[in-house]
This record gives structure tokens, C-alpha cells and sequence, in this order.
């Protein structure tokens, strides 16, 4: 068994690291594939644990003689629903048995579903037969591979280190256990290889493992860690919410000790390590199979909607050129993802004048220099539809956090708590601040507030109801 080895750390005094992990935006960030390579974002038992169910239902239903379109649904509907029902997904404690009522659960229901449309559609019973046998013998046949599957991810674990390295948020009491815990038992998958915390309390010898100095984003991609486990400590919440939305920002796997850990439940989300629960953050939205289908979705809604409205953005240009004269279209810096500057366009509805404070004036409204034709381009929303130019280029997607002038996201991010943290996820041309009437000269900590909620909840219905929402708004003139 593998003891837990001294390593020398440097004396630090006390809270001197407390502001390293807050407001990790002073400096741009790396994006997120920075430190982790392809391979290791890989989860093995997930992906054997996905073959194994895809060749016992192949295996099935050739045995039993199902024909080929009812074993494409059978194959479909179960992988689906196995997968939805969260069987495959990245886990900490590989236990068959644990798993065992959840994977028996999704497959009933696919019998259930598969059986179901069988007798809506009037399938003769001959051909539905060799179907509902087919997921019998799945049943019984899938449980002694998976149990095959979770012990060879065991054994691979402790025999050829396959754990992500990981830093630990929190040097008191719970995060040297945590750490002890895992490197003792390695076939939960961790292995840690730093602490990063305000300090070892007073009372208490220091921490076993490195202290990692300066930032946390710097101390992931130097290290290479692909988990970051928030162990509470003396560390206050804020410093932690930063360093779960840093590791969260890098790609890193989050897990929190929950406050009362000793009372609290397994339920989903909650993964264990020995006798600690641990809750595992949703991963960054743009790591996500469905980002892909986001990103898709906004190249067809963007090239379909430049080519349907080019006669309306030509009339509101030539509109511009007869009320103010040239130039008809408006460029302007723009901060989004990752903190990486894009210029964005915007048919132009403010005249002309000497100087260009575009950068530095916050609003226009009341300005002498928006006229009539401005005015209405505004208030329409017109004036933004070149910005699906820059949804083709990939600046901006369809929905997200609107983007900001360089200047305003300094000065933003100083003052307002977790304003950085809104460029984790591609800027957009309308936004769930946006359609709750957070506009123009309106309160900056809401719309943040705002955007971070949208990118902890993101879902492709999500995008779906903004959209709504922002159509709702630009007919009824709501929040205006």
C-alpha cells in the first residue's frame, strides 16, 4: 500500500494565498484545452461500459434473429435511455453493485418503451417476440460485463496509475484526509499532487503536499490536473466559488465537500470517496457533445437569416447614408471568450463626429448625435443583425453573455463580483439578461449574475425559451 510521503514546504505566513485564488481574470486565461491533452479527457470505464452495452444488444438481437430495423431501435432506444439515465457517465467509485438498480431501472424502461411501440404500431406478435427475448437476455447478460468492466477499471487504476492528478482547494483537516484517503485507495481514480489554500491553520503541522504559490489557473496547466476537489477548510466561500469557476473555465472535473458532509445524502450528482461525499460540478458547457449541435445550429440560423434579411439590412444602410452619409456600418472592439478581442459589427446609428468615444461612453441615449433613422434602428434592434456576421466567423454565438468593450471589462471585473467569469462561454447576439430587460444603462451585477446562471444551467431548451423569449420581447415590446 502506498504510505503518504512528506514532501518539504516552505514556510509561508498565514493568509498569505487568500487573494491568490480570487479574481483570477487580471490576466487572460488559457483556453480550456491548455494542459489537458485529447486523450485524457477520455473517461475509459465510460467508453467500455458504452461498447459493452453496444455489443450485447448487437450480440442479442443476431442471436434471437431481430430484424434489422427493429434492432437499429432496439439499439437506439437503449443506448439512449442508458445514457440519459446517466450510466455512462465520468464516476469516482466503480461499484457494480451500486450501479446495479439504476441500469436494471433504464433497462425495464426500454422493454417497457420498445413493447409499447410494438403494440401501437400493430406489430404482429412473430416479429415483436424476438425483440422482447432479445432484451431479456440483455438483461441477464449485460450485468455479469459490467461487473467485468468495473473491475478491470479498479485494477487498472491501482496497477498502472490511470488517476487524474488533482489539486486540492483547502490544506485544514478534511483536505489532508481527502488526500491521504487518495493516495491509499488509488481505484477511486485520483492522485493528488498539490494543495492550494490561504495557508496551514496555526495549531497543526503543514500540509504533506506542495502549497502551490501565485495562481490557480497557472498551477493546473503547470501541473497538469485534470480534477480540482474543493475541500471547505477555513477558506471562505468566495475564494472558492472563483476557484471552482477557474477549474470549471480550464476543463478541469470539479468536486465540493458539501458543508455537514457527514450528514449528507447520496443522491445524484454525489460521488464517494471512502466514507466523503463529494458533489461534481456540471462540466464547462463547451466541452459538451450538445455544444457541437449549438454550434451547428447557429451557422444554419445565422447563414439562412443574413441571406432572408440582406434586403432589410440594405434598406436600413441606405437609410443611414441619406439621413448621415458614410460610413453605413459600425465597428467596434469587443471582449469574448476567454477574454480573446474580436471586432463587431453594427449598422451605424449614431452621425459621425470628430473624435470616436465609442470606446469610453458608455450609452448614447439622449445624444444629440442619434437622429431619427438611429433612433429607430435602436429601438428595433435593427442595427445589430450584421453581428450574424460575427456568428459565422465564430466570435459570437446566438445566445450567450453579450459582449463588452475592453475597457468596460476592466473596469466591470473590479468592481463587480464574478463579472470574468461571464467570458467561460462564447458571447451572443441576445442573452437571458437581455430578455429580462437588462439593457442599456442597467444594473452590471444583475446582467452578471445573470450570464454566470446561464452558463451553470446551459441545455440546448434553455437556448430554445431564450430565443422565444427574445422573439416575445421584440413583438410585444416588453422590458423596454
Amino acid at each position: 500500500m502506498r504510505r503518504f510521503s512528506a514532501v518539504a514546504v516552505p514556510a509561508e505566513p498565514p493568509l498569505a494565498r487568500e487573494t491568490d485564488l480570487r479574481r483570477p481574470s487580471q490576466r487572460p486565461l488559457k483556453p480550456s484545452s491548455v494542459g489537458r491533452d485529447v486523450l485524457s479527457r477520455v473517461n475509459a470505464v465510460a467508453v467500455l461500459l458504452a461498447l459493452a452495452d453496444l455489443v450485447t444488444l448487437v450480440v442479442v438481437c443476431v442471436r434471437h434473429d431481430v430484424a434489422w430495423a427493429w434492432g437499429a431501435w432496439v439499439v437506439a432506444a437503449v443506448l439512449t435511455i442508458r445514457g440519459a439515465w446517466r450510466l455512462y457517465r465520468r464516476r469516482l467509485w466503480l461499484s457494480w453493485l451500486q450501479d446495479l438498480p439504476r441500469s436494471a431501472a433504464s433497462t425495464a424502461l426500454a422493454f417497457a418503451l420498445l413493447s409499447g411501440v410494438g403494440l401501437v404500431t400493430g406489430t404482429e406478435q412473430a416479429e415483436l417476440s424476438p425483440v422482447q427475448w432479445a432484451m431479456l437476455e440483455f438483461a441477464l447478460a449485460i450485468e455479469p460485463v459490467r461487473w467485468c468492466v468495473f473491475a478491470f477499471g479498479r485494477w487498472c487504476r491501482r496497477r498502472f496509475d490511470r488517476c487524474d492528478r488533482t489539486i486540492i482547494v483547502g490544506a485544514g483537516e478534511v483536505g489532508v484526509n481527502l488526500a491521504r484517503t487518495m493516495l491509499e485507495h488509488p481505484q477511486f481514480g485520483l492522485r493528488p499532487v498539490a494543495f492550494a489554500d490561504s495557508g496551514p491553520d496555526p495549531d497543526r503541522e503543514p500540509p504533506l503536499l506542495e502549497v502551490v504559490e501565485g495562481d490557480l489557473a497557472d498551477a493546473i496547466v503547470r501541473l497538469k490536473a485534470g480534477t480540482v476537489v474543493l475541500a471547505f477548510s477555513h477558506t471562505r466561500d468566495s475564494p472558492l466559488v472563483d476557484a471552482a469557476i477557474t477549474a470549471h473555465r480550464l476543463g478541469c472535473s470539479t468536486l465540493v465537500v458539501p458543508r455537514m458532509y457527514e450528514l449528507h445524502p447520496d443522491g445524484p450528482g454525489i460521488e464517494r470517496l471512502r466514507s466523503y461525499p463529494l458533489m461534481r460540478l456540471g462540466t464547462a458547457p463547451t466541452s459538451r457533445p450538445t455544444w457541437w449541435i449549438k454550434r451547428a445550429a447557429d451557422l444554419l440560423l445565422a447563414a439562412v437569416a443574413l441571406v432572408v434579411l440582406s434586403p432589410v439590412i440594405g434598406l436600413c444602410a441606405l437609410a443611414v447614408l441619406v439621413e448621415s452619409g458614410r460610413p453605413l456600418f459600425f465597428r467596434q472592439v469587443r471582449v469574448g471568450m476567454d477574454d480573446r478581442t474580436f471586432t463587431l459589427f453594427k449598422i451605424r446609428s449614431v452621425r459621425q463626429s470628430g473624435a470616436d468615444d465609442s470606446q469610453v461612453t458608455w450609452s448614447v441615449v439622449g445624444d444629440s448625435r442619434v437622429g431619427p433613422v438611429g433612433r429607430f434602428l435602436r429601438r428595433t434592434s435593427l442595427d445589430e443583425l450584421p453581428q450574424l456576421w460575427n456568428v459565422l466567423r465564430g466570435d459570437m454565438c446566438i445566445v450567450g453573455p453579450r459582449p463588452e468593450r475592453p475597457g468596460f471589462v476592466r473596469e466591470f471585473s473590479a468592481i463587480h463580483e464574478l463579472y470574468w467569469a461571464r467570458h467561460r462561454v462564447p458571447t451572443g447576439l441576445t442573452g437571458l439578461a437581455q430578455v429580462h430587460g437588462l439593457r442599456g444603462d442597467t444594473s452590471i451585477a444583475d446582467r452578471s449574475r445573470y450570464d454566470n446562471y446561464y452558463i451553470a444551467n446551459w441545455s440546448l431548451w434553455l437556448d430554445l425559451r431564450i430565443l422565444l423569449m427574445t422573439a416575445g420581447e421584440l413583438c410585444c415590446r416588453r422590458n423596454r
